[in-house]
């Protein structure tokens, strides 16, 4: 399993955090989402992972990635 946290500063609210869960959770993959609205933090746990899958997965939400590690 591998563990990738990365930023979504647009998020506002309860709405944008089920957005951006849903969108990462159909992401092949990906077995945990976690958001944090407060912090903005968004921990993807899975395995074999594309970088690449997470940030459209993010866009497509209506959202930017940020700092993906």
């Amino acid at each position: 399993m591998s563990e990738v946290r990365f930023l979504v500063p647009g998020m506002t609210c309860g709405h944008c955090v089920n957005a951006v869960s849903t969108e990462l959770s159909g992401v092949p993959g990906v077995e945990t989402v976690e958001v944090d609205l407060e912090t903005k933090t968004v921990v993807v746990i899975g395995a074999r992972i594309d970088p690449n899958d997470l940030i459209a997965a993010v866009d497509e939400a209506g959202y930017e990635a940020v700092g993906l590690s």
